[in-house]
């Protein structure tokens, strides 16, 4: 799996009182402020979003806050690494398997698209976010493109030509679901939902490496 940022890592330790009583997801303290970051900063944006805001958002002192994550881009981080890291560690395991390579490839991408499709908050969002460029981010960027590269080389075994430029497509294909839940959101899908579109998804990964090139 993918490391993540030290600040990821930190065991959750009990911080200061909380102003009220638990009110969001999760099942630590830690777990709730990744949950209202994740929320304020899909709503709000990134520099939108202030850590009192979070800490708001929770129910603790911003101090308390601060007692799990030192900064706004460790939150971030974390956040990012929940996207990504879990990907990773499946594209692992599928590479080093055996098995068809295009069936592994389907395997990837149902997973992959489930994590992002149910996800409490649309979280590849984040993804687009500018500050995501900075150095700060180069270990998130770094799990992606291992991921990106994963996929790419599950589809060029099953299409049987490292030339052919569709083995670059199904991971485009599976980060297409983040656009759809925006949306969905926005209630610009019609009567489809992003869960019901999974199987499209796979099916048409499936077409794309099944069809001799032309």
């Amino acid at each position: 799996m993918a490391t993540r940022p030290a600040s990821t890592r930190t065991a959750a330790s009990p911080g200061r009182p909380r102003l009220v009583k638990p009110r969001r997801h999760g099942d630590t303290a830690r777990d709730e402020i990744l949950d209202a970051a994740a929320e304020l900063f899909t709503r709000h944006g990134y520099t939108g979003t202030s850590t009192r805001m979070i800490a708001d958002a929770v129910g603790v002192r911003q101090a308390s806050l601060y007692h799990y994550f030192k900064t706004k881009d460790d939150i971030l981080a974390a956040l990012l690494a929940t996207t990504v890291d879990p990907s990773v560690e499946q594209a692992r395991q599928l590479l080093a398997s055996e098995g068809e390579p295009g069936q592994r490839l389907l395997e990837l991408a149902r997973y992959d698209l489930t994590q992002l499709a149910e996800a409490r908050w649309n979280l590849g969002a984040l993804y687009l976010l500018p500050e995501v460029a900075d150095d700060r981010f180069a270990e998130f960027r770094a799990a992606r493109q291992e991921l990106a590269a994963a996929y790419e080389a599950l589809a060029t075994d099953a299409l049987g030509d490292p030339a052919d430029t569709r083995g670059l497509l199904p991971f485009r294909l599976v980060e297409s679901v983040i656009m759809m839940r925006s949306d969905e959101t926005r209630g610009e899908l019609g009567a489809h939902t992003v869960t019901g579109l999974v199987d499209t998804i796979v099916g048409a990964i499936e077409m794309l490496v099944a069809q001799p090139r032309r």
